[in-house]
């Protein structure tokens, strides 16, 4: 059989296949250039927290370094090799909250994110860390700095404290500071806090001088602090001789804060009747927190310029809320103040008279007391209300004589006052205190007690405002608002001899009115 040989070619229309495989040639340059500008441009659009996260790789650097500028392909040379690993995922929540908060971009989607993470502002301080009222040597190694602090920051807190002596010499000397809190839990904002200072070694021993530093923690950390100066000595004023007897005074008396309307005849009645009480050899402080008016000046300048009683000004005390008008800072200053200036230091209220029954002597009371670092002294409550009849026409007479009828009650907690040898005294309290070093006596009723005529310190002119026959002083009882009351007149007997006193000391006759007091 014969085989045909092949036929001639069949005419196609349109262009060969050789035409369309070389046109496809011809266009892969363009397709490839196309997609890469595609790539480009994707990159370019990206979001700028996408582009933060490219920005942190080589080959993304290089790809964002070239999309700023105008691209020059070539089309033969084009060689795109993606990496899986190289493609941007979406970020977290959390890595986005921290990257918009970073850049501080405030679009509504960086809001909607991060609207449960909550921010706390404080303005302002509430409460100071430390505020000194003084600073004083204790001793050859001890120092003592008393002031304010805030409250709930030592009570629920742990702020501490470190001293630190710096030398004009050029050296320094350090040691941990003891902290002690004598209000007894009585503090508002501020609670009255009592910086002990002790170092191993007179820090001045060679008289050079220098300075005391306190740095004030607000927490264990010990990175947050505050540093001041708390005391500074000149060269030479050491003096050894200081803190060993014989002292300047025998007796000192520490006051508290004076505040309100105080009556200048019952401050005047007072002060002479204790500089009489304590002899020669004691000196009285008074605390003014705003009690001390001019009429109360007047009564008590007399004294101040016989050198017999200081008055300081403390009516700064009230920008910072403390029990009382700052009642136990008061005290715990006066003590380290004076602390080696009296062999006994006396804590009572001018509304209160101290007496020794039976004929006792203050110097043989005290004498029998040496062996206890404090002692108590137990109230006589007197009626500041309750007078005779014949008071009403004695304008001549001062308020103890006045004043005569003692609450009879027994068995009734009253509050004490004390006496204390300083020198043994870390800190003091109002009634007593708890920082000392020795004993403590309170069975001290038939040796030494105190009047207390309480408020009548605050009744401007007369006192009396119940007026009792004159049998009353023979009755046993008289009862009033349901109070037994008897007739006590031993003050009104000492009366005449402050009189005469008072004439003798400074020049003032018993019978001089101030202005504003009736009596």
């Amino acid at each position: 059989m014969r085989k045909d040989g092949p036929g001639p070619a069949v005419a196609v229309p349109g262009p060969s296949v050789g035409k369309l495989v070389g046109a496809c040639l011809e266009k892969k340059p363009l397709v490839a250039t196309l997609l890469a500008l595609t790539f480009v441009m994707l990159i370019w659009n990206l979001p700028p927290y996408y582009q933060n996260l490219l920005s942190t790789t080589r080959s993304c650097d290089s790809t964002i370094g070239n999309s700023t500028s105008t691209p020059k392909l070539k089309p033969n040379n084009i060689n795109i090799n993606i990496n899986i690993d190289d493609i941007p995922r979406p970020i977290s929540s959390s890595s986005y909250n921290n990257n918009a908060n970073t850049s501080n971009t405030n679009t509504a989607n960086n809001h909607n994110k991060s609207s449960n993470k909550r921010t706390f502002q404080a303005y302002g301080n509430a409460a100071a860390l430390f505020v000194q009222m003084g600073a004083y040597r204790g001793g050859p190694r001890t120092f003592a700095v008393v002031g304010l602090a805030s409250k709930p920051l030592h009570v629920y807190g742990r702020p501490w404290f470190k001293c630190e002596w710096i030398s004009n010499n050029g050296s320094s000397i350090r040691a941990l500071a003891y902290k002690m809190l004598p209000d007894w839990g009585y503090g508002r904002l501020y609670t009255v806090v009592v910086v002990n200072c002790t170092f191993q070694f007179n820090p001045n021993a060679d008289n050079s001088g220098g300075k005391l530093t306190i740095n004030a923690y607000y927490s264990e950390s010990p990175r947050r602090l505050e540093k001041f100066t708390a005391l500074e000595e000149a060269p030479g004023s050491y003096n050894e001789t200081k803190y060993h007897p014989p002292y300047e005074y025998d007796y000192l008396y520490c006051g508290s804060s004076l505040y309100g309307n105080l009556s200048a005849a019952r401050i005047r009645e007072w002060m002479a009747y204790h500089a009489w009480f304590f002899g020669p050899k004691s000196h009285f402080v008074f605390h003014d927190a705003g009690g001390v008016s001019p009429e109360v000046r007047s009564a008590l300048e007399p004294w101040v310029q016989a050198g017999r009683a200081t008055v300081q000004d403390i009516r700064a005390q009230a920008e910072f809320d403390g029990y009382y008008y700052n009642q136990f800072l008061v005290v715990n200053d006066c003590l380290h103040r004076y602390r080696f200036s009296a062999n006994w230091t006396f804590y009572f209220d001018v509304d209160e008279y101290i007496y020794l029954p039976h004929g006792n002597t203050l110097e043989s009371v005290l004498n029998d007391f040496s062996d206890y670092t404090q002692f108590t002294i137990e109230q006589n409550p007197m009626s500041s209300v309750l007078c005779l009849n014949h008071s009403s026409t004695s304008r001549a007479e001062w308020g103890i004589e006045k004043l005569v009828f003692r609450d009879s009650r027994t068995g009734l907690r009253r509050d004490r006052k004390y006496a204390i040898q300083a020198k043994n005294a870390y800190a003091a309290g109002v009634h007593m205190s708890e920082n000392v070093i020795g004993k403590t006596l309170h069975k001290t009723e038939t040796r030494i007690r105190y009047y207390h005529y309480h408020n009548s310190i605050s009744v401007l002119g007369d006192p009396c405002r119940e007026f009792l026959p004159l049998r009353a002083t023979n009755d046993n009882v008289t009862w009033y608002n349901n109070i037994p009351y008897v007739c006590d007149d031993n003050m009104k007997n000492l009366a005449n001899t402050i009189k005469e006193f008072e004439r003798n000391s400074i020049g003032i006759p018993f019978h001089f009115q101030l202005r504003n007091d009736n009596n």
